[in-house]
């Protein structure tokens, strides 16, 4: 009867420590560091495929340009017989624990206004060589913005 007890005991000594391992985090990509990511962005031209601004639909002012991320950080939009330069970098907030919600997607623009909304620091939803999803909350108005860009 003692063996059982003590059995038992282990037994669930065991569940409570595997089941302590666990985290509701365990779908986030890890490993992902700034490096990936600006090689990803840094090859080829990019469009933007999708750009909500609080709830409102405004991919069609970024339809015929495609945007250049190059290596010194400057950002260029070439379409509809205009050309528009900006910046854009990848900031990592947490070094030792290198997932895609700690990477930050900076671009900022100062003009025209249609670019200028693109302006912030977006937070990584998902990334492949060929896809980038951003998303921002904002602090101000609550509202929640999504951006992505696909390589063309």
């Amino acid at each position: 009867m003692k063996k059982i007890k003590i059995i038992s005991v282990l037994a669930l000594l065991f569940v409570l420590n595997v089941a302590s391992m666990c985290s509701d985090d365990d779908d986030t990509p890890t490993n992902v560091n700034q490096t990936q990511v600006i090689n990803a962005v840094i090859s080829g031209t990019w469009r933007i495929t999708n750009y909500v601004d609080s709830g409102v639909n405004e991919t069609a002012n970024f339809t015929g340009y495609n945007f250049t991320f190059a290596s010194n950080n400057v950002l260029t939009a070439v379409g509809n017989g205009l050309t528009t330069s900006g910046t854009w970098s990848v900031t990592d907030s947490n070094s030792n624990d290198d997932t895609l919600n700690d990477l930050d997607f900076n671009i900022a623009f100062t003009t025209p206004a249609n670019f200028v909304d693109l302006t912030d620091d977006w937070d990584i939803v998902s990334r492949t060589d060929t896809k980038i999803q951003l998303i921002d909350v904002s602090g101000g108005n609550g509202g929640t913005d999504y951006l992505t860009f696909e390589k063309n």
